[in-house]
């Protein structure tokens, strides 16, 4: 069954509103997407982050009237729409269509991110399936991307890992199929440890991941910590990944931009010796070794 697509730039619109009023005009789904290609960070349990440039997709039955719903939503907003456009669309299978975008990625020499629907047939691969979803991470965004690089160029055989703010699991994942003995994996959002979950199993690596919704339950004395979070918790959570990393253990760092990596390698110098291992697109990843 076709359907009438409805789209416009939300601008200084408030998204809220701008959602309730296309519900409101009959849209039976809406959908926000990202005009241009900016990077939307984890957000905080609960919380919904869009773009700078966010543009808003409603769907209508194919006989709905765009005029009449164009003048509905002017009312109610109080402005015009900018950049309408309308068009007739085919029925898809909405929940994988988004998904044909989505390739395998590689990630220095061996590590492949491959969706569901794609394989890749590169000798010695070691290959984490894995399709976007709602919790963070896919090592599209070069924070992810560069932790994928750093666990590529030192595989953690045998190691205990723990993935702090493990949003997909996608780290986690990646490390025990290089051979790592354990993961524990740590988020502040239930979802993300349902997803970590999930795409575990679906890895074949269940087995060996331990999901932890409280950081007090973390074991100390790991072999590599890994956390891909934002500046102010990686400073302030200094102490307790000092506490979590065993002497000559490794911390991975990333979720930094370049005028915070001073500010982070100094919150971390009392316990670590780190250094700068990556940088892409404004973004740093650190390394450092556990005193």
């Amino acid at each position: 069954m076709p359907w009438l697509s409805l789209t416009f730039d939300l601008e200084d619109l408030a998204a809220d509103p701008a959602e309730e009023a296309c519900f409101e005009a009959g849209a039976v789904s809406v959908t926000f997407t990202d005009r241009r290609d900016d990077a939307v960070l984890e957000p905080a349990p609960g919380e919904v982050r869009l773009w700078p440039a966010t543009r808003l997709q409603a769907l209508f039955e194919a006989d709905a009237d765009p005029q009449g719903i164009a003048a509905l939503l002017h009312e109610r907003l109080g402005r015009q729409l900018p950049g309408l456009a309308v068009e007739s669309i085919e029925d898809r299978l909405w929940e994988r269509e988004w998904l044909k975008d989505f390739h395998a990625m590689r990630f220095g020499r061996q590590l492949w991110v491959c969706p569901r629907h794609e394989i890749t047939t590169e000798p010695g691969a070691v290959v984490v399936v894995l399709d976007p979803g709602l919790a963070f991470g896919t090592g599209t965004h070069a924070t992810t991307a560069m932790c994928l690089e750093w666990l590529d160029e030192h595989p953690p055989a045998g190691a205990q890992v723990i993935d702090y703010g493990c949003g997909s699991g996608i780290l986690a994942i990646a490390a025990l199929k290089f051979g790592a003995r354990e993961a524990h994996c740590f988020d502040i959002d239930p979802q993300a440890l349902t997803a970590t979950a999930d795409n575990a199993l679906g890895n074949g690596v269940l087995d060996r991941v331990v999901i932890q919704d409280h950081a007090t339950a973390l074991p100390a004395g790991c072999d590599v910590l890994l956390a891909n979070i934002l500046s102010g918790p990686l400073c302030r959570l200094a102490p307790a990944f000092a506490a979590l990393v065993r002497p000559g253990g490794h911390l991975v760092l990333s979720g930094l931009m370049e005028h915070q990596q001073e500010e982070v390698m100094h919150s971390h110098a009392p316990w670590f010796d780190v250094r700068r291992s990556g940088a892409r697109d404004g973004w740093v990843a650190l390394e450092a070794r556990r005193r």
